[in-house]
């Protein structure tokens, strides 16, 4: 089996770390592999805490009519705008579900109530394991009030966008869209209630 035996922060920077991981593969052999990390020093990743905490959070909601609440954000990493659902990091003595509120007024203006979900269903999951050891848990509610920008932060650059089945379907379709808000789009799309997965037990 493949080990790890020494990790090396290879960047100081605020809200992604670099590291560089020495390790045995499974031949025995040394192998270097580079990781980045919402943690800001090495004993917190997760490859030594074992705990699969969540770092972000990812939110599923319709609003009053039934709409599915997108952003659509410029990302620097692509240079254009992406698809998206409201999302953000978990902040120190926060819980992911009061993140989820937090974000949501921020990013959209709009009051998110969540609803009752199985905990495996809102559990931390791992957003691009190739690349990071970031988890984020997804948070599933509603959605209502007005729509507002007045909350972004200066290096925000989005627009919210409610979309209706036939609207996300053109999206999916025709638009740049990110993985985890597609496949929650097709859920959406698919799915005669919307939400009736999380009666699932």
């Amino acid at each position: 089996m493949s080990k790890i035996t020494r990790v090396i922060p290879l960047t100081d920077t605020p809200y992604v770390r670099m590291y560089q991981l020495e390790g045995i593969n499974k031949a025995g052999k040394s192998h270097n592999y580079y990781l980045a990390s919402r943690t800001m020093r090495p004993e917190e990743l997760k490859l030594y805490t074992r705990r699969d905490t969540a770092d972000g959070v990812v939110i599923y909601a319709l609003d009053d009519q039934g709409r599915m609440v997108l952003v659509r954000q410029y990302r620097c990493s692509i240079d254009d705008y992406i698809y998206e659902l409201p999302a953000g990091l978990v902040e120190p003595g926060e819980n992911y579900r009061q993140a989820a509120i937090r974000e949501m007024k921020e990013e959209t203006g709009l009051t998110f109530v969540p609803l009752e979900a199985p905990a495996w269903m809102e559990k931390p999951l791992y957003t691009t394991i190739g690349l990071t050891d970031e988890a984020c848990a997804t948070v599933y509610g509603r959605a209502s009030g007005q729509v507002s920008q007045e909350n972004l932060e200066e290096n925000e650059e989005l627009e919210i966008v409610l979309a209706d089945r036939q609207e996300a379907k053109r999206i999916l379709r025709e638009e740049r869209v990110a993985l985890m808000c597609g496949y929650q789009m097709m859920h959406y799309i698919s799915d005669e209630e919307p939400f009736g997965f999380l009666g699932e037990k």
